[in-house]
């Protein structure tokens, strides 16, 4: 069959899974440059108003497909993903290709090397199609992602709205059809936010599951931050964490086992004897009613398939919010301090504040710091010898208009920066595996229900994930700008 034979639509290509993508071209019903040709045509056309790429690498992603389709001809075993296009947050580097992090400071950056999760989806055949949004070092105090080289990312459900962030770009680019899947990362929720506020899924993998290292830090001392997969389909979050995963040299913290999971057979949801401890609010955060009633509804599906779902007090406290920015700014600190030194005029008043904060941080305060992070992940590991599975909504709010930010919801006011997400940094501090799934929409826009399962068991929440899916499917729901 010839190119001019086919008739690639919308429909068959531009909201497909990756897995399927992958399939049409090991069986030749695609080819990786008629894929990669398509997916940076949807870039033109839909970037210009979303603004979720810093840079798009045309050019280098159409040869890397030609070399895919030479390894096609050649025949024999090909990696799982070969010929797909994807794309990677710019917290990561990319030999050979603009690497910014979102600064100025790196505005013409390219590295030599790849970092460790850059490699790996080089390795599994992905073609690195571009670089998504991020906010200047993945920081941003607004919460959401614009950076000094791109501008603001968009949401694809209504522009005048934020993605939230750090991996805000990667969020609206996959949601909108620009990009079959894409990785983010994630340290206190910079997957699970954009995920809930751009209705696609995230997972944030249990702490060492994807090794961090080759990276930008000097050092890159690493408590609560994980890459991870940003897809509209969990079979395809399974896929790409399984090749992201694994044990690697330069991480001494990553994990021995991988973690895919077969999500390939078809089958009824199984979950008798699975216990979902729900809260609406881990006893602190202040929710708008309408985003807790639409994740209460989803998740109570799961009860028809033999879920147990009852609502739990969890151990926490607000003041967890100090403990981690304690760690998290003078981790930043550690990291990227030498950017402060070398270029302080070029850094955004987000990473300098982030700066200051970490410079600031006493041995005492950080020891201490640490300390609870120990105390917490003691009493959430006696909470899940009673429950499989944690569930809340991911986000407290809708995606806002940032020029317009709300500090209150349903009459009751609430903090300004650490409001709109009091469910998430908790499982970055005790390093739990926790995703985000499309609940439904309410007032048109996306709400986000967060699963945390045990430390490890990332296929769980995965399986959980892939249960909900099926009870709930969001894959035809689409945004206004796609």
């Amino acid at each position: 069959m010839c190119p001019c034979d086919r008739h690639v639509t919308e429909d068959a290509l531009a909201f497909q899974p990756a897995w399927q993508i992958a399939e049409r071209i090991r069986a030749g019903d695609l080819s990786p440059v008629e894929a990669t040709e398509y997916f940076l045509g949807r870039i033109a056309k839909l970037d210009g108003t979303l603004n979720a790429f810093i840079t798009v690498a045309g050019d280098q992603a159409l040869e890397a497909a030609r070399e895919a389709e030479k390894r096609l001809a050649e025949g024999g075993d090909v990696p799982p993903l070969l010929g797909v296009p994807i794309g990677l947050k710019d917290l990561e580097m990319t030999a050979g290709m603009r690497s910014t992090m979102g600064s100025p400071a790196l505005r013409d950056y390219v590295p030599e090397t790849d970092s460790v999760v850059a490699e790996r989806v080089r390795a599994s055949g992905a073609i690195i199609i571009g670089k998504t949004s991020t906010p200047e070092i993945g920081i941003s105090f607004n919460t959401t992602t614009d950076n000094a080289i791109s501008g603001v990312c968009h949401n694809p459900w209504d522009v005048a709205r934020t993605t939230a962030g750090s991996s805000g770009g990667s969020a609206a680019a996959v949601v909108s059809g620009m990009l079959p899947f894409a990785t983010g990362s994630d340290a206190g929720g910079s997957i699970r936010i954009p995920a809930s506020f751009c209705g696609v899924y995230g997972i944030k993998p249990s702490h060492g599951r994807v090794p961090r290292a080759n990276g930008y830090g000097d050092p890159e001392p690493n408590q609560f931050a994980q890459s991870g997969p940003m897809t509209r389909d969990v079979r395809d979050a399974a896929l790409l964490l399984s090749i992201l995963s694994g044990p690697h040299p330069a991480d001494p913290n990553s994990l021995v086992h991988k973690s895919g999971i077969d999500l390939a057979t078809e089958r009824e949801p199984d979950l008798n004897g699975v216990r979902i401890g729900w809260s609406p609010d881990f006893g602190y955060g202040v929710v708008d009613s309408d985003v807790s009633d639409t994740v209460l509804i989803a998740l109570q599906k799961l009860r028809a398939f033999g879920a147990v779902v009852e609502e739990v007090e969890l151990p926490l406290e607000a003041e967890l919010i100090e403990h981690f920015w304690t760690i998290f700014s003078a981790n930043a600190f550690a990291a990227f301090g030498h950017l402060k030194d070398q270029s302080p005029v070029q850094l955004g008043p987000d990473g300098l504040e982030a700066m200051r904060m970490g410079a600031e941080v006493k041995g005492s305060d950080y020891a201490r710091s640490v300390r609870r992070v120990a105390d917490l992940k003691l009493k959430m590991s006696a909470v899940m010898k009673r429950y499989d599975f944690i569930a809340s909504p991911t986000t407290s709010i809708t995606a806002f208009d940032p020029n317009n930010r709300p500090d209150e919801v349903d009459g009751r006011k609430f903090d300004g920066i650490y409001g709109y997400f009091p469910f998430t940094y908790v499982f970055n501090m005790t390093g739990q595996p926790a995703a985000s799934i499309p609940a439904g929409l309410t007032g048109g826009l996306p709400v986000g229900l967060q699963i945390a399962g045990r430390y490890g068991d990332d296929l769980g929440v995965l399986w959980l994930s892939a249960a909900l899916e099926k009870v709930s499917p969001w894959a035809g729901i689409r945004p206004l700008v796609s």
